[in-house]
């Protein structure tokens, strides 16, 4: 199986959805998102993430059919819990699945799991990716009890929805800021006491990205939206070695350390 470069103290997942969206916009092939995924790798990125929709409003199956055969970086398969998305998964066999929730009015993925409350939903398609082989992530909220439901599942990691983050981040407020930021930390290093591995991501930008790469427990971001819409003004490559910098830049800073 291959895994994922140890290169970075941090690692950086590029999402490569809208890519694809911008493609489906007039239909045919192009802007490619596999070659998207391959300028991605060559600017730092360490894993590619594609989220197939029940929809199909942006990956589309022969998508992640050519990523799983071309890329040469980890592909992480963003999925909803459904019979449909299982068997691709299986058929496939991604290095990992990320479990978000879905809704069909939604423009992005509004939330984490109710992994409290889904459980009972959540366990058999956990199971069934565990037992062929692929790594499960749960894309929960920065909640205490979000935590412990996804150790009881047999998770193996969890992805902490930082999108109420970035909102105070973009409204300017500092006090609701400090106490998303806090949320996350506390729900780190629950995380990673109760043996699952951290992931963070939704919404992140160069100016909030610092915070969440200096929590030490976090081992993965994943970064798309923002990426992909810097990359109209200054290229792919660019975006992606400016975000790889910053996060370079944080988590070099944890403990003491500082850059030259």
């Amino acid at each position: 199986m291959t895994h994922f470069s140890q290169t970075h103290g941090l690692r950086l997942g590029v999402n490569i959805d809208h890519v694809a969206t911008i493609r489906n916009a007039r239909g045919g092939r192009h802007p490619d998102p596999i070659r998207a995924a391959q300028l991605a790798v060559e600017a730092g990125a360490d894993g590619i993430t594609a989220h197939l929709r029940e929809d199909r409003r942006h990956i589309s199956d022969d998508d992640i059919t050519r990523l799983k055969r071309d890329l040469t970086r980890p592909l992480n398969f963003e999925m909803a819990a459904t019979d449909e998305m299982v068997a691709i998964a299986l058929r496939h066999l991604p290095h990992a699945c990320c479990i978000v929730p879905e809704k069909r009015e939604e423009r992005t993925t509004e939330g984490g799991l109710d992994v409290v409350g889904g459980a009972n939903e959540l366990q058999r398609p956990i199971d069934q990716l565990k037992a062929a082989g692929m790594r499960v992530s749960l894309f929960i909220e920065p909640d205490e009890r979000a935590v412990a439901a996804s150790a009881r599942l047999g998770a193996d990691i969890v992805e902490l929805h930082t999108g109420a983050y970035c909102e105070m981040d973009l409204r300017g407020d500092a006090a609701g800021l400090a106490e998303q930021l806090a949320r996350h930390q506390l729900a780190a290093k629950l995380a990673h006491d109760a043996g699952l591995e951290v992931h963070a991501g939704h919404g992140l930008t160069f100016n909030s990205v610092g915070a969440i790469a200096r929590i030490e427990q976090i081992v993965e971001l994943n970064i798309g939206h923002f990426l992909i819409g810097e990359a109209i003004f200054g290229g792919l490559h660019g975006a992606i070695s400016r975000m790889r910098g910053l996060m370079n830049e944080a988590r070099a800073s944890v403990g003491g350390r500082k850059t030259a």
